[in-house]
């Protein structure tokens, strides 16, 4: 039995239109922040256009820049070694920065080395691309 869609109200499709934008946004800011992810954002934000728009939806997948992080994760082609060394290298400087410079709390700097240890082992995993 097939199941009908559901209609949603014009209301909860603006409310997933702009969180849709506010989630590219802080994705685009995830490139240049190295501790913020871009990837789970713009994978959010394309769910939120799915459910909104699918016009805005083509657009993010489209993306020149934004379309290749969501295309390479979901079709799992894998991130190059230069930009898994790359990442990683940038997480371990930030984190051990924030832990050394602007925190003296044991509790936050665990934390912050959890973190590290939990995205590395996230990025080594992924299939490595062949260039």
């Amino acid at each position: 039995m097939k199941e009908s869609a559901v209609s949603i109200s014009p209301l909860v499709k603006y409310f997933y239109l702009i969180s849709g934008f506010l989630l590219v946004t802080i994705g685009v800011i995830g490139i240049f922040l190295p501790l913020l992810p871009t990837t789970i954002f713009l994978i959010l934000a394309s769910i939120c256009f799915l459910k909104s728009s699918p016009k805005a939806n083509e657009w993010l997948r489209n993306h020149k820049i934004l379309g290749v992080y969501i295309d390479n994760y979901q079709n799992k082609s894998g991130l190059t070694f230069k930009s898994k060394l790359i990442n990683i290298t940038v997480l371990w400087v930030s984190i051990s920065v924030s832990a050394i410079l602007l925190t003296e709390e044991l509790y936050i700097r665990m934390l912050l080395l959890a973190i590290a240890i939990g995205v590395t082992i996230h990025l080594v995993m992924i299939k490595t691309k062949k260039v």
